[in-house]
């Protein structure tokens, strides 16, 4: 039921969303009203949860490693892997962001024959899907922004050409789009692995679906069901200027597709995808690995009494001597 109820409820939104065009022509609702809310939603459940994880304390260096640390300068140390200094960890974050240095070095361990060994190995699928699913997500939002920039910049033309595989008379297809399919795939499926189906909700299929339902009509956007892009333009520049315009001349296929991507971002601050923001604010990837260095006191500590060892030794002193444990203030 995690896996179907996930899937119905996307459709379900699919089919309002068709139904509203086809038959109510719910073009205000789903063209105007919908997009406002949800990206009222977006921003304040972003800007709310970055904030809550920013003035959260971190009393601790809990950083977490897989070098060696600075200490004695004879002895060698990582200087991205254990950063001691804000340029390691400004090194390790972006290779972090950019190329999921951790996830490179994801293990597996299963039990293999019928003595059940446990054996480990290494799990590059994983990270090698996220890559390209990540990336091609990057390529295409960088595409879209000639939808809202006046004139484009050249460099998104540029990129915009480098994506496409064919360029005759033939519509541009754009190897991001089966680069973020494949990637999306492999997501999915790996969900159904006993172990990840077991730890998996109702709301990791629901992203899932959605993303997926967010590709599939924009690839049918983009080749069948195809827009104005000038009209679009418009549309879009009407909505960020806060002067909206209803058109209905776009097709069932536009708003599907434009109504799943509202949906998405205002869903994003509440789902496991605010990781994008999460992954900055984390103590494990943005501290310095520098407790060698310098003292890290709690600012939480209060006042407390302190009985010396000096102390307790003059408190047990005869009990000591009785059972022949040395003192260091002598057995006196």
């Amino acid at each position: 039921m995690k896996v179907i109820l996930p899937f119905f409820l996307v459709i379900a939104i699919v089919f309002f969303i068709y139904g509203g065009i086809k038959f109510y022509d719910a073009h205000i609702i789903l063209g105007i009203i919908i997009p406002y809310v949800c990206f009222a939603v977006a921003i304040v459940g972003f800007v709310a949860r970055v904030i809550k994880w920013a003035i959260s304390p971190v009393p601790f260096n809990i950083t977490t490693v897989c070098g060696q640390q600075k200490s004695l300068p004879f002895i060698r140390h990582s200087f991205i892997e254990s950063p001691a200094s804000r340029t390691g960890v400004f090194i390790r974050m972006l290779f972090e962001t950019l190329f999921f240095r951790s996830l490179s070095r994801n293990d597996r361990a299963e039990l293999y024959g019928n003595e059940r060994r446990l054996i480990y190995g290494r799990d590059r699928y994983l990270w090698l899907a996220s890559i390209l699913f990540h990336w091609s997500l990057l390529i295409i939002v960088l595409r879209h922004l000639r939808f809202f920039l006046e004139p484009v910049p050249h460099w998104i033309l540029f990129l915009q050409d480098l994506d496409s595989l064919f360029q005759s008379h033939l519509t541009p297809f754009y190897i991001s789009n089966v680069l973020i399919s494949m990637g999306i795939l492999y997501l999915f499926f790996r969900r159904f692995k006993k172990r990840n189906y077991y730890i998996s909700l109702p709301s990791d299929y629901f992203i899932l679906f959605l993303i997926g339902g967010i590709i599939i009509s924009g690839i049918l956007l983009r080749h069948i069901y195809r827009a104005d892009l000038y009209s679009v333009k418009v549309f879009l520049y009407g909505l960020i200027y806060l002067n909206p315009v209803p058109f209905g001349g776009f097709g069932v296929m536009f708003y599907i597709h434009f109504c799943l991507i509202c949906i998405l971002l205002a869903y994003l601050p509440y789902s496991k995808l605010m990781h994008m923001a999460g992954v900055f604010l984390s103590p494990t990837r943005n501290i310095r690995n520098d407790s060698r260095a310098r003292r890290h006191i709690n600012p939480w500590n209060y006042p407390v009494k302190v009985h010396s060892y000096e102390e307790w030794e003059k408190e047990f002193k005869d009990a000591l001597k009785e059972a022949g444990i040395p003192q260091e203030g002598g057995n006196g």
